[in-house]
């Protein structure tokens, strides 16, 4: 005898469903019910059928009740509201919406797949609001795709989940003024505060106002006002409300079946309710949390369909067991992407689990290759077991194969130690030998094996509070462009030599840009009887993490800059190109130094470049030389700035410069006593150097014994010289080509490895840093002393020296805020 099967609801578990119970069952009868005018449509794509991004509406449309029995002989019923469920008699009452009949319909197995509704907030004003929305289905978008086309005006979204950040940008797309409103201290609530802060510093420079820790309080004038409690009132063309879901579960609660958290529909491993002759899926259900086995619910499409499958088979007879949702999921942010799966830390917290976090920041793909953008990426972990718990990666390309990737780690039972292990697919397009999956399991490996001490963000103003020293390990042109507050900078170059300099009686903490450098530090100083730990994430992460969102002051700057903009176009006005494409930090900044030198007050620099600190650095190095960012916007994976070099005008409310100021030595100049003769710490000096003159600072470099080899000339002219002298010259390296590596020279091969690996990662050789420094406007002296002692004369040397003693270097000295000794 053949059997019913009654389905209620379509889209994503519904529809799978009754198509995998046809293919597992001929003979049976299948109904789907479904109130709304499609069965099956793709409702994460409706964002962006409002945005134009996906055209044509049809494409939405994943199945019809016509192809549903062509196919399948499936009896897809639209616009067929079940109004009860009477269990006893295994029956079902339906309303048929076009024509107001009543009906039952018996059933052998019923699967209920009703979803979930938006939540729309009791609110002053809300039920008289003209032009207020919620998107669920194909009827919402389209009243939303009507206005959004028609004219463009202010659009105030509420909630800042998916749906909220997905519509900001597709409104904004059509030409939009959009603000963007939410109650919590960060946007997307999946992801912890610090990799929201990239995403939510995103959406602001792409010209999304944010609202954060912000509460509607009424709407006023049919919903034209939306106020908050904190008294801003936003003006309101369109009023988006995507706060958030709750389980459409009516049905089931009027049939007496058990209900869970916010009235989630319970269902046992096998999707079935507590009616063993009715089963649900989807994101009505309660499901079990994947990490923990903790009641939870989790709207998303993916786990809806797979229950969909898995409830038929266990209808049909294949036993099945749902072990719960991990909650992987992904949205796109403009240009970025955020991807979440597993645990976040303050779920985490909130439960008192034992756990560790790691952030990387490697690049998508391997640097050397055009394109490569960077990625934010957090690790969290048990770090007794190894077990990873969850993780989060935010950038804008390769995110989705990276959660992916940690997602299946997770599900497998993989530790961070097999993370390390995993032999990834790599060619310089698409990754990096060592990927950035791989990079987080030798950061949580190194924090388990107590080779890396590390403190968290959150934790470091606590932490030094109690006492401790705070050092940047980066170079000085970095520590120029923002550092944090109460930091020393020694950079990693110098460390060794400075050991002397740092306290032993105290704890330390390090950090450098992304992590990398601070662990090297963190290395040397617990091997020379330090205490110290590592900043996790380095300045990137912190200062992203402590950034502070402040809508109406960016946008008074905003329209500032809009009305004051003509002012600033002074000069001649030509635009000049500059390609800085696959140069590495400080190479970018070095040649936008340089380029604008040679160029007008008023003229435009439109710069193109791949280094992922580049976007932070041309913020700061405007900001401190006042020149104007006109417009700044990654594009496949290359940042394009338009530069304005400062007028007159930008000088405005300080006082013109006497010829005598102009002429005076500026006291926070850079002195540089260059001593070794050995090409890692001589390349050290060049970008010191070279950084400190690009950011306008007074720069001397004093070349004194073994220093001057790197001043040599390869193919010096023959000079008069006594046997000693000749000697002395035949012994020392003649010039940069020959000098010797500081460590692990191994008879000159070290110093061959380390060109090779300079060509290879497109890093300069010091012949041209050397060029770069004398370009920059570094003044370089040669001790005269050390060249009487040392055999070396003025035509052996390079062109473009000065000439003196130590007197010429202490006058310099003088000037200077920073004296370095190499």
């Amino acid at each position: 005898m053949s059997r019913t099967y009654v389905i209620i609801g379509g889209v994503a578990g519904g529809a799978s469903a009754a198509t995998r119970l046809r293919r597992l069952d001929e003979q049976a009868e299948i109904i789907l019910f479904e109130r709304g005018e499609q069965i099956s449509f793709a409702n994460c794509g409706l964002p962006y059928h409002i945005g134009g991004v996906i055209p044509q509406r049809e494409k939405l449309l994943l199945q019809t009740p016509e192809r549903m029995w062509e196919r399948f002989r499936i009896k897809a019923k639209v616009q067929h509201e079940v109004i009860a469920i009477h269990r006893k008699q295994k029956e079902i009452e339906v309303k048929n919406l076009q024509t107001n009949e009543v009906f039952v319909q018996k059933y052998d197995k019923l699967i209920l797949s009703p979803g979930v509704k938006p939540i729309v907030p009791n609110l002053p004003g809300v039920l008289e609001a003209d032009h207020l929305y919620t998107l669920r289905n194909l009827s919402d978008m389209d009243q939303i795709k009507q206005q959004a086309e028609s004219e463009k005006g202010n659009a105030v979204i509420i909630g800042g989940g998916f749906i909220g950040i997905e519509m900001a940008e597709n409104l904004k797309n059509l030409g939009w003024h959009v603000s963007l409103v939410e109650l919590a201290d960060h946007l997307l609530p999946a992801l912890d505060p610090e990799m929201a802060a990239i995403v939510e510093d995103h959406l602001e420079a792409e010209g999304i106002q944010l609202y954060l820790q912000e509460e509607v309080s009424e709407f006023r004038q049919r919903g034209k006002q939306v106020v908050l409690k904190s008294g801003n009132v936003l003006p309101a063309d369109m009023v988006i409300l995507a706060v958030g879901v709750t389980p459409d579960t009516r049905l089931a609660e009027q049939a007496g079946l058990e209900l869970g958290i916010r009235k989630g529909i319970i269902v046992n491993d096998q999707l079935q309710t507590s009616d063993p002759h009715i089963y649900a899926v989807g994101d009505a259900v309660q499901v079990k949390d994947w990490i923990h086995g903790q009641p939870a619910l989790i709207p998303l499409a993916g786990p809806a369909s797979r229950q969909g499958r898995l409830v038929a088979d266990q209808i049909a007879g294949h036993p099945i067991v749902y072990h719960g949702t991990l909650g992987t999921s992904i949205v796109k942010a403009c240009q970025l992407a955020a991807a979440v799966t597993g645990s976040s830390e303050k779920t985490l917290k909130k439960m008192g689990a034992r756990y560790q976090a790691a952030h990387v920041q490697p690049q998508s793909h391997a640097g050397f290759y055009p394109g490569a953008t960077p990625l934010a990426m957090k690790l969290l972990f048990d770090p007794v077991s190894g077990k990873i718990l969850g993780a989060q990666v935010v950038g804008q390309k390769g995110v989705d194969k990276r959660i992916d990737v940690l997602a299946t780690a997770i599900k497998a039972g993989l530790t961070v130690e097999d993370l390390a292990e995993l032999e990834l697919a790599y060619a310089p397009p698409y990754s990096s030998a060592k990927d950035p999956v791989n990079f987080l399991g030798f950061v949580a490996s190194n924090i388990r094996a107590k080779l890396l001490d590390t403190v968290q963000w959150h934790e470091l103003e606590e932490k030094l509070q109690q006492g401790g020293l705070l050092i940047d390990v980066r170079e000085p042109i970095e520590y120029e462009m923002g550092a944090i507050p109460g930091a020393i900078n020694i950079p990693l170059g110098q460390l060794r030599e400075r050991l002397s300099e740092i306290p032993k009686d105290q704890p330390l903490y390090v950090y450098c840009q992304v992590g990398q450098r601070g662990y090297f530090a963190t290395r040397i100083l617990k091997q020379s009887g330090f205490q110290v730990r590592n900043l996790d994430g380095g300045y990137k992460t912190y200062k992203m993490a402590t950034r502070q969102s402040k809508p109406k002051e960016r946008e008074e700057i905003f329209m500032k800059q809009t009305q004051e903009q003509p002012k600033t176009q002074a000069g001649t006005g030509n635009v000049v190109q500059l390609d800085a494409c696959g140069l590495q930090c400080p190479g970018p900044i070095l040649q936008v130094s340089k380029k604008m030198k040679e160029m007008n007050d008023g003229d435009i620099l439109q710069i193109r470049a791949t280094d992922s600190g580049f976007s932070q650095d041309i913020e700061s190095w405007s900001k401190k030389f006042g020149h104007t960012i006109l417009d700044k916007q990654w594009k496949d994976g290359v940042l394009e700035v338009k530069l304005q070099k400062k007028g007159a005008s930008s000088t405005a409310g300080t006082a013109p410069a006497t010829a005598a100021e102009q002429s005076a030595p500026r006291p926070n100049g850079t002195s540089i006593i260059v001593f070794s003769g050995e090409l890692d710490r001589a390349m050290a000096s060049m970008i010191i150097a070279t950084g400190s003159a690009a950011m306008g600072k007074p720069t001397t470099m004093f070349f004194t014994f073994w220093g001057l080899n790197m001043l040599r000339k390869k193919e010096a002219p023959p000079v008069p010289k006594g046997s000693l002298e000749k000697m002395f010259g035949m012994m020392m390296p003649k010039g940069p080509g020959e000098l010797p590596l500081s460590k692990m020279n191994f008879a000159g091969f070290g110093a061959k490895m380390m060109k090779y690996m300079m060509d290879k990662k497109n890093v300069d050789s010091l012949e041209t840093l050397i060029k770069h420094a004398k370009e920059a406007g570094v003044r370089m002296v040669a001790c005269t002393m050390s060249m009487d002692v040392m055999g070396i004369k003025e035509e052996e040397l390079i062109d473009g020296l000065e000439f003196g003693g130590v007197a010429t270097f202490l006058a310099a000295a003088e000037q200077s805020g920073t004296s370095l000794f190499i």
